[in-house]
């Protein structure tokens, strides 16, 4: 069996063509960019230095990836407090968050209604934790408790 060799370490040009191509295919946020790259270079610098260019050109933008993603997982039922802890380990900046969070048109209300509706149809009507198992549900998905409190009467309100 052979041995595989480690590739090359890649120069500035290389990186600069590596992070076109992951580009190319889906926006990452500039830590994103950075993990995946860190390991294909010696040259923390050359780095560095690509990101900025990146962001100069306007290839890569935090705001925009954070748009981006903050759709897409509410799309998928997720609140705005676990999307707040995902974009932090992104690596966006706390100033990015608030106008990614801010800027998103999502009634996070009704998503926190729609979640509980269809999580409580999980859940048999005679249970008597159904409330709780709402609540850890609701509350792992990163909605508020205020947002919990009136998803889970709105919901059981209409199944009695």
């Amino acid at each position: 069996m052979k041995k595989q060799k480690k590739p090359e370490p890649l120069d500035r040009q290389g990186l600069m063509h590596a992070a076109v191509d992951l580009l190319s295919r889906r926006d990452y946020s500039r830590q994103e960019l950075y993990r995946k790259l860190s390991s294909r270079t010696d040259d923390v610098d050359a780095l560095q230095q690509v990101l900025d260019d990146l962001a100069e050109r306007r290839w890569q933008s935090d705001t925009r990836f954070g748009a981006m993603f903050v759709r897409s997982r509410a799309s998928r039922g997720v609140g705005p407090r676990r999307l707040q802890q995902e974009l932090s380990y992104k690596g966006l900046s706390d100033q990015d968050k608030h106008e990614v969070m801010s800027e998103a048109e999502t009634d996070w209300q009704a998503l926190a209604i729609e979640v509980a509706e269809k999580k409580a149809r999980q859940i048999a009507p005679d249970d008597p934790q159904r409330k709780a198992k709402l609540w850890r549900f609701l509350s792992y998905r990163g909605f508020s408790s205020d947002q919990i409190g009136y998803a889970i009467d709105s919901v059981l309100s209409s199944t009695d």
